[in-house]
């Protein structure tokens, strides 16, 4: 429970809550944006194929 606690009351622990946020917000972000690449340039290659 004491590093839980020091987890979110301490400047280090918050700057690590914070990276641990970001990072994963990143990994969130780019799955998205690769998936809608892929997904558009796969429909652009059928529309081409025909």
């Amino acid at each position: 429970m004491h590093a839980l606690r020091d987890f979110f009351t301490t400047d280090y622990g918050l700057l690590s809550a914070a990276v641990i946020a970001f990072t994963l917000g990143m990994g969130v972000f780019f799955q998205r944006y690769i998936s809608r690449h892929i997904r558009e340039d796969a429909e652009r290659a059928a529309r081409e194929q025909r």
